[in-house]
């Protein structure tokens, strides 16, 4: 019988399984509620949604599960890019642009309000809120204490930890170099924040008063038994759910992890503006002398929105943000509820036998 620890008993959950809150529609509300069910906690990932359809989204959950879940959201502020910012960002895509037969749209807007759609997170009192990118308001936080929620905050090293500590929240996802996706460091240089899972969970465990999820690389019941010898309370996963039947991950997505290995990811800004770690490919490649001319996260991530699109429309690997760990080469095709057990019955066994 797996034991309750203050992670568990905080988040409500029989175990200590998080699946990470992934924006772009691979944890939307099937995957959710499938990963709630099984005795973990199911994260919707909110990030590029409006605020309706966050709404809409946490009632489907709902409607799915009577179990807690939680929303993640990336705290961001409405830019103001320069005219020269735009221009070299538009002519350092053109070439692509060109080849795929597309005409570049001016965007109107290049992120959700993040005011609204924490707005709405309120208004529906979800069980759980993670955050990353930054520190939210004490405003939001407070309403969200308020409404019984409880709050995660995302570090990529022990000062970000701290910080996170001192602004009030419940639990800290400790965001290891190995992990697919967006950085989440705010307290410095990206480069700063590429401290392996390893070594940062138990500094970060040591340091601060809260309960520590271990995350980045974690894809099988031995992350999960490793992760607690660390120190941390739990541990979140995100690449080992992407490959699982109620994913959201574009099918060549999901095909290009199960074929990929550990020394295909790169940390790259060239889709969104914005460090994050996926299978490198031909768009990376192409933009890879131009890192200066790129412009910043949300800015690069709406200017390549219709080359993003159009490749998924047309199952081209080539130019797809194809976000992933380094653990990808453990992946495979399951149901989400069968990869938690699996990962619980397996670190039982591990722990056990130690």
């Amino acid at each position: 019988m797996w034991k309750e620890n203050q992670l568990t008993q905080m988040l409500g959950i029989r175990y200590p399984v998080i699946q990470a809150g992934m924006a772009g529609g691979a944890a939307m509300p099937e995957l959710v509620a499938a990963v709630s069910n099984a005795g973990g906690l199911g994260t919707l990932g909110a990030g590029y949604l409006s605020p309706e359809e966050i709404r809409k989204a946490v009632r489907e959950i709902r409607s799915r599960t009577d179990h807690p879940f939680a929303v993640n959201l990336l705290v961001t502020q409405e830019p103001s890019p320069s005219a020269e910012e735009l221009k070299q960002g538009r002519e350092l895509l053109a070439p692509i642009y060109r080849e795929m037969g597309l005409e570049p749209q001016v965007p109107t807007r290049y992120a959700p309000s993040f005011a609204e759609q924490i707005e709405i997170l309120i208004e529906e009192k979800i069980p759980v809120f993670s955050f990353t990118f930054a520190i939210p308001e004490q405003k939001w936080l407070h309403r969200l204490k308020a409404e019984g929620t409880i709050l995660i905050g995302t570090a990529t090293t022990v000062r970000e930890g701290e910080l996170l500590e001192a602004a009030g929240v419940d639990l800290v996802t400790a965001q290891g170099a190995e992990a697919g996706g967006h950085r989440g460091t705010f307290a410095g240089t990206y480069e700063q924040g590429m401290v392996g899972t390893l070594a940062l969970v138990p500094q970060l465990v040591d340091r601060i008063g809260l309960p520590v999820i271990a995350a980045g690389g974690i894809m099988d019941g031995r992350g999960l038994a490793a992760s607690l010898a660390l120190g941390a309370a739990g541990v979140q996963m995100g690449t080992a759910f992407l490959t699982c039947s109620e994913s959201g991950a574009h099918e060549v997505h999901q095909a290009q992890i199960l074929e990929g290995s550990e020394d295909g990811t790169v940390v790259t800004r060239a889709f969104s503006g914005k460090p994050a770690r996926g299978i490198r490919n031909r768009l990376i490649d192409e933009l890879a002398g131009g890192e200066a001319k790129i412009p910043p996260y949300p800015v690069q991530n709406a200017l390549t929105r219709e080359i993003r699109q159009a490749a998924a429309h047309q199952k081209d690997p080539e130019r797809m943000s194809l976000w992933a760990g380094q653990g990808l080469r453990l992946s495979c095709r399951q149901g989400a509820g069968e990869l938690v057990h699996q990962v619980v019955t397996e670190a039982e066994a591990i722990l056990k036998a130690l």
